[in-house]
């Protein structure tokens, strides 16, 4: 005799019964889903990836001519030390070069960078007063973390000077493109702003008496920027506009430096003068011409997509525009991956829907029975559309990437609902009876599977950190999908099932062979259950040996942030010797730009010497559309790194862009040495690290940034002899300053512009020191038999050079060396990561310290976090679960087959890394799959043990007994759930073209995860479940006896 149904599930059985009796309310709901979706899709934002607010903060501060160690001692030093109490600071670095100083302070991820940037600029207020008087006022700007431009423009041209082409840059186009919206900057590479150079005749000026300095002085006091005021009349005032500056080279050649009572000496007589370039000390290549390159740099909360697009459309207004004999080609178009990684996303989104729709046909034969699941598809990820709004949330590759996860997601419920109604109808009832009942009976499982996977994805976007920002979105996104699949299963699903099914479809030859053949299976499925139901301990014993091998497996698996995708666009960073000239990088670029020309899969190149450092070559090496090559960018990375190997004079290597946003572009390992000691000593632990990591065999390239290679002549002044002719040390610096340095003394006017006035002496007559000594001086105290009022600085100086570092770098605010190493190929960040720490436990000498900085860092600080959330939903599972189930035990019935799935979705990467597959690594994707596993096993489990302890409580039927009947009913549901969640992921497996890496990572994972996965819920559950679940009969009896004392209770309050 069956007992009463608890009156909570009554309720929600008179619930359910609602919207299978009222249809226009379910389809009501259902249309308001669709329309609420659609309405916020359109204003949705697409982008490659979820906006992460990630910075830096640079402070730039220049100071001409100085030494990188006195740029250090006094202005890096003082920035540094006070920007370091700012808050929200990651970790700051600097670089002192020769009249450089450069801060980069990098901002923690969840902090405003404005307020950061507030603070950043209060403390260098704070202490400029304490810089040098020479140097220029520090300059403050915030760049993304990745300031990479978007779009790259190429201007070429055989008639204009690259001055010629950066002033129609800077003045034009970059005002032009800003306007346009949506930019954080311009960059300009082979930026050559005008400059008016005066090049001294050293001969000249020491036959005329002048020295450097009075030439400096004189330009500066003949051609300035006056303010005159206004004159002020009764009525009517007057501006006055003192002609005192001069804007043309001939005019500067005409300004007088020296007048005596015999003649009158202008600037043409001791100098050249040309209207020129501000610097020389660079240059651009672009497919072998000479070029500038303006790079369009998007804001980080912009959308790439349509501010690329706006400047694409602008182009050919552009090209209209040009001056004759300039040209403009498109070098570097970043959106051309991202459109192209969205399209695969949505063809694998396409796919997946009709793989899905075709498996469930083949389960059921019918097509009025697929309807009913597959219409919970479009409303689920319409419906999810709303909440994404809601939550702020943009369409990006991961939100699509869950929305294809979403397909197998969220046609389970409806499976479940439609499978348990098709049952009762084969069984004889009519439809809609057989809805009611079957609904009343699944109502309870439903909300418990959705509810389950809802809360799978709440650590994800809890998380904080990197991995937090990327993957909230993504985790909300299809939480939000199941959710919504959840409410079409309740509301929707049953109602169709009364009406759209009937029973003249079971006459169907296709679906009396396919019931036929799950009899069959089912039959058989039971036999072996019995089987293993009798030797449980063997099969716990096998259980036990699979979830063992998940720490086997997870130990010996190589992990990394994430994997390397073909973006289609390789960089290669060349460093030649510290004291290398623009003449030895062009030299050596040369051979560069002809081994990139050779490659492979090459569409454009470009060449930068000098922009990225003055002994940097940068290249970049554009490939064909994916449609148009063979070649992956692993291996024609491969083939330019054993190329450019070869190359003398420059240490080269390349590196693939990350895949992921806010993270600096550069070397894949990046490794500091650190300390409060000399720089000398930390070049030698950098020299031995290097030797050491090179002998491993796990790195191709390895290089420190600390090279005591460059020349510095140290200049000793006899300060008493100087003192004697009347000369102060400001004397001297002011010549070598005006001679060498290459500061400007004021600016002239050009076009509506300013531009600097830089003297400085021709090149070729600062080769030597014999040459620098042969500056003159002028002598203000008389000396007795010197007939000259003029003195050569080698008469007071001495000359000794020694080998010093072109830059003195810091890693929070400690001396610091960065090695920047190229992994050999198959060896990921993580088997790196671990040979530096040993390496650094063996080696590293006491008083030093080691750090990580771009990629490797972000893997370090975000390796464990996804572990972290994997750990946090099982408890919440097992915590909702116990809920549910009033029980404890229940609960880990249920969970015992994650470590089992987990186990199977392990032994693919296991067994790819010796095939060297390029998604076989633990990283962000395969973590992200293996936490979505949770919830998949989970529902399988919560179907199977619900029913049980149903049949238990309801059939007085005993555990065996129990467990037997429910996993065979429960059979047909499995393998169809399973089955619409493999299928759904088989796209991912198999995509191919831009961004099918991490597809691939987490469509392996899940597959063959769950494929493992349900066989062990299939057949290990029910062991477990004789060994640990409750005896659903002393529970009645329990509940009898409480119902008692309550209604005891009762009586007596009356």
């Amino acid at each position: 005799m069956e007992t009463e149904a608890p009156k909570t599930n009554f309720i929600k059985k008179h619930f359910i019964d609602t919207f299978i009796r009222r249809p226009v309310l379910s389809l009501s709901i259902s249309f308001m889903i669709i329309v609420i979706g659609i309405g916020s899709f359109f204003t949705l934002q697409i982008r490659q990836y979820p906006y992460i607010d990630s910075a830096t903060i640079t402070v730039t501060t220049n100071y001409p001519g100085a030494s990188p160690a006195n740029i250090q001692a006094f202005v890096t030093r003082p920035i540094e030390n006070s920007v370091g109490a700012a808050k929200g600071i990651d970790y700051m670095t600097s670089s002192s070069a020769l009249g450089t100083s450069t801060i980069n302070v990098y901002v923690k991820l969840g902090y405003n960078t404005n307020d950061v940037l507030s603070e950043v600029v209060q403390y260098v207020n704070a202490v400029i007063n304490r810089l040098p008087k020479d140097a220029y006022s520090p300059s403050i700007q915030v760049n993304p973390a990745d300031d990479f431009p978007s779009l790259i423009f190429a201007f070429t041209s055989d008639v204009m000077t690259p001055p010629d082409i950066t002033a129609y840059i800077n003045s034009e186009l970059t005002p032009r493109l800003l306007a346009k919206g949506g930019l954080s900057k311009v960059s300009v590479w082979g930026n050559k702003p005008y400059a008016m150079r005066i090049y001294p005749n050293k001969e000249k000026m020491a036959e005329y008496g002048i020295t450097a300095t009075e030439l400096a002085d004189s330009i500066g006091s003949n051609s300035l920027i006056a303010a005159g005021g206004a004159i002020q009349g009764p009525y009517l005032n007057y501006v006055l506009n003192p002609e005192t500056s001069m804007s043309t080279a001939q005019d500067y050649r005409n300004l007088i430096v020296k007048k005596s009572e015999t003649q009158i000496i202008r600037l043409k007589d001791v100098a050249r003068v040309e209207l020129g370039a501000q610097t020389y000390d660079s240059s651009v290549k672009f497919d072998g011409k000479t070029a500038v390159l303006a790079g369009a740099v998007v804001s980080p909360d912009a959308n790439p997509l349509t501010v690329v697009a706006a400047l694409l459309d602008e182009l050919p207004s552009i090209k209209e525009g040009l001056p004759n004999g300039l040209n403009v080609d498109v070098a570097f178009n970043s959106t051309l991956y991202i459109e192209s990684s969205i399209e695969e996303v949505l063809h694998t989104l396409f796919e997946a829907v009709i793989i899905v729709s075709i498996v469930m046909f083949l389960f059921l034969g019918s097509f009025r029975a697929v309807v009913v699941p597959i219409i919970a598809i479009p409303l689920s990820i319409i419906g999810s559309f709303f909440l994404m709004k809601v939550m702020g949330f943009s369409v990006n590759l991961l939100t699509l990437l869950a929305m294809i996860l979403a397909i197998g997601l969220v046609v389970d419920d409806a499976i479940v609902v439609l499978e348990n109604i098709y049952r009762h109808i084969e069984e004889g009832m009519e439809p809609f009876p057989a809805a009611i009942k079957g609904a009343r009976e699944i109502a309870n499982p439903v909300v418990l599977m959705t509810l389950t996977l809802v809360v799978v994805y709440a650590p994800i976007g809890m998380m904080t950190g990197f991995t937090g920002a990327l993957f909230t979105e993504f985790a909300y996104s299809l939480a939000g999908a199941v959710l919504i699949s959840g409410i079409v299963a309740y509301t929707l699903s049953p109602m169709l099932c009364s009406r759209v099914l009937n029973r003249e479809m079971l006459d169907s030859k296709l679906v009396h062979y396919i019931d036929s053949f799950f009899t069959k299976l089912t039959a058989k499925y039971t036999s072996i259950l019995k089987f293993v139901l009798e030797v449980k301990p063997s099969i716990a014993i096998v259980g036990l040996i699979v979830t063992a091998s998940c720490f086997f497996m997870m130990r010996d698996i190589k992990s990394e942030l994430a994997p390397i995708e073909d973006q289609g666009f390789i960089a290669i960073m060349g460093s030649a010797p510290s004291s290398a000239n623009i003449n030895y990088l062009n030299t050596f670029s040369n051979p560069l730009a002809k081994i990139l020309t050779n490659i492979e899969g090459e569409q454009n190149t470009f060449i930068l010497n000098g922009v990225m450092g003055s002994n940097v070559i940068f290249g970049g090496f554009i490939m064909k559309p994916w449609d148009e090559r063979t070649i992956l960018q692993p291996r024609a990375a491969q083939k330019i790194q054993s190329e450019v190997t070869n190359i003398a004079g420059i240490q080269t290597y390349t590196y693939q862009t990350p895949s992921l946003p806010g993270i600096p572009r550069g070397a894949p390992m990046t490794f500091v040495i650190q300390g409060v000691t000399d720089y000398e000593a930390i070049y030698d632990i950098a020299n031995d690290f290097i030797a050491k990591m090179m002998k491993s065999g796990l790195f191709v390239f390895a290089q420190s940034d600390l090279k005591f290679d460059n020349p510095v002549t140290d200049i000793k002044i006899d300060r008493e002899k100087a003192g004697n002719l009347g000369l102060s040390m400001k004397d001297i610096s002011s010549v070598l300053q005006y001679s060498y340095a290459g500061g400007y003394i004021n600016y002239f006017f050009r076009l509506g512009y300013s531009f600097q006035v830089i003297p400085q002496l021709p090149r070729m007559d600062m080769l030597t020191q014999e040459q620098l000594g042969s500056i003159y001086l002028d002598i203000k105290t008389p000396i007795e038999n010197m007939f000259n009022s003029q003195i050569p600085i080698s008469a007071l100086v001495q000359f000794k050079t020694k080998g010093q570092p072109l830059t003195l770098n810091t890693f929070q605010q400690l001396n610091s060396a960065t090695i920047s190493a190229v992994m050999a190929p198959g060896v990921t960040q993580g088997q790196a990561v671990d040979y530096m720490e040993e390496l650094s436990k063996a080696e590293l000498p006491n008083g030093f310290s080691y750090n990580y900085s771009g990629s490797v860092r972000q893997y370090i600080e975000n390796g464990n976090t996804m572990m972290i959330a994997f750990a946090f939903a099982i408890i919440l599972i097992f915590l909702a679960l116990s809920a549910q189930f009033e029980s404890f035990r229940d609960s880990l019935v249920i969970l015992v087959t994650i470590p089992m799935a987990i186990s199977g979705a392990l032994l693919p990467l296991f067994l790819g890394q010796y095939l060297g597959a390029s998604w076989a690594s633990l990283n962000i994707y395969t973590q992200l799959g293996l936490v979505t596993l949770i919830g998949l096993i989970s529902k399988q489990g919560i179907m199977v043990v619900e029913f049980a302890n149903h049949l238990q409580k309801v059939e007085k039927l005993n555990k065996y007994d129990a467990i037997v009947k429910s996993s065979s009913q429960r059979l047909r549901p499995i393998l169809m759930t399973v089955s619409a969640m493999v299928v759904g992921v088989i796209p991912l497996v198999f995509s191919s073209g831009a961004g099918a890496v991490s597809r691939n990572c987490i469509g392996v994972v899940i597959s063959s995860g769950l494929v493992v996965g349900a066989i062990f819920s299939l057949f290990v559950l029910p062991v477990v479940y004789m060994y640990v679940a409750e005896d659903k009969s002393k529970f009645l009896e329990r509940e009898k006896k409480e119902d008692e004392i309550i209604e005891t209770l009762q009586q007596s309050d009356h």
